[in-house]
C-alpha cells in the first residue's frame, strides 16, 4: 500500500484511534464543555465578530466542540471531519447539549458530494491544513461554500513551529512544502502517556502557499496577523506565561507561534 496515495484512509484511522483518548482528556476538558464553557479562543472570537444569525461552514471539527461552541452564540453551523468516530460523537455531544449544530462525515475534498449550500462563513483552525496535500482543492472548497462577500476566517500554527523536533532543540523539517510527511506517534497531543499508537500523512505548508492559494481562488486578503504564543498546551517544553497563553520555554517569545488569516470572498458583479 501507497501511504501518500492513501492518506485519507491512514488519517482517518489515526484520528479514530485517538478519538476516545481526546474525550476523556484534560486537555479537551469534556465536562467542563458540557457545563457551559467555551472551546473557542480569544484569537478566533475577535476575528469572527458577531455570529446571531450567521451560517457557518466549520471545516475539520474533530468531535465539535468548536462547531458547538459556535451555534452556542447564535450561529447555524455545520461541522465537516473526516473521523467516523470523531462524527459519531460530535452528533452525541450536540444531543447532550441541546445544540442544533450538524455534522457531516467526510473527506473535505469530497464535500461538494454531500453538501449543496453556501455560507456567510467559513471557519477551520489550529492544526488542519497539515492534513491535506494539495491546498489550491483546499482554497476552492472555501470559495465555492461561500456566499459572495462571505467570510473567511482561519486561525493555524505557525508553519515556523514545524520546522523544529518535537523538544524544540534543532531544526529537522523544511518550511516550504517538499511532500509528504509519514510518521508513527506513541501517545497524542491531548494525552501524551495515553496508550495509543497511530501512523499519519501530513504536509508542511508555507504561509505564502496558503495566501496565494485563497487570492488565486477568488479571495481578498483582509488581515493577516502572527502570535508569538499557541492558546493550547499541545507542544513539548511549554511555559504558560499567562492563563491560555504557552511557550516554548527556552526559546521564550522568539518565535511565532500561531497565524491568523481572513479574507472575504469577492462578489463577481
Amino acid at each position: 500500500m501507497n501511504l501518500e496515495e492513501n492518506y485519507i484512509e491512514i488519517n482517518r484511522q489515526s484520528w479514530n484511534n485517538r478519538t476516545e483518548a481526546h474525550l476523556k482528556s484534560e486537555f479537551y476538558d469534556l465536562d467542563g464543555f458540557l457545563s457551559g464553557k467555551t472551546s473557542l479562543n480569544e484569537i478566533e472570537l475577535n476575528l469572527l465578530g458577531d455570529l446571531k444569525g450567521k451560517t457557518i461552514l466549520h471545516l475539520q471539527c474533530h468531535f465539535g466542540q468548536d462547531t458547538i461552541s459556535l451555534s452556542r452564540l447564535g450561529a447555524d453551523v455545520t461541522g465537516v471531519d473526516l473521523s467516523d468516530k470523531a462524527i459519531d460523537s460530535a452528533k452525541q455531544i450536540a444531543k447532550d447539549t441541546n445544540s442544533n449544530a450538524k455534522f457531516i462525515c467526510c473527506d473535505i475534498y469530497d464535500l461538494p458530494n454531500h453538501l449543496n449550500e453556501k455560507f456567510d462563513i467559513v471557519f477551520t483552525s489550529y492544526g488542519t491544513i497539515g492534513w491535506l496535500p494539495n491546498l489550491d482543492k483546499w482554497a476552492k472548497i472555501i470559495a465555492q461554500f461561500l456566499k459572495p462577500n462571505g467570510k473567511f476566517v482561519f486561525v493555524e500554527f505557525h508553519p515556523v513551529v514545524w520546522m523544529f523536533d518535537d523538544n524544540f532543540e534543532k531544526i529537522a523539517y523544511r518550511y516550504f512544502n517538499s511532500g509528504a510527511i509519514i510518521e508513527t506517534e506513541n501517545g497524542t497531543y491531548a494525552d501524551k502517556k495515553a496508550d495509543i499508537t497511530q501512523s499519519y500523512v501530513m504536509w508542511n505548508h508555507g504561509i505564502s502557499e496558503v495566501i496565494n492559494n485563497l487570492i488565486g481562488n477568488g479571495l481578498e486578503i483582509n488581515a493577516l496577523d502572527e502570535f508569538d504564543y499557541s492558546p493550547y498546551n499541545c507542544f513539548s517544553k511549554t511555559i504558560e506565561f499567562e492563563p491560555k497563553k504557552f511557550r516554548i520555554k527556552h526559546l521564550g517569545n522568539k518565535i511565532p507561534m500561531v497565524y491568523a488569516v481572513t479574507a472575504t470572498k469577492k462578489n463577481k458583479s
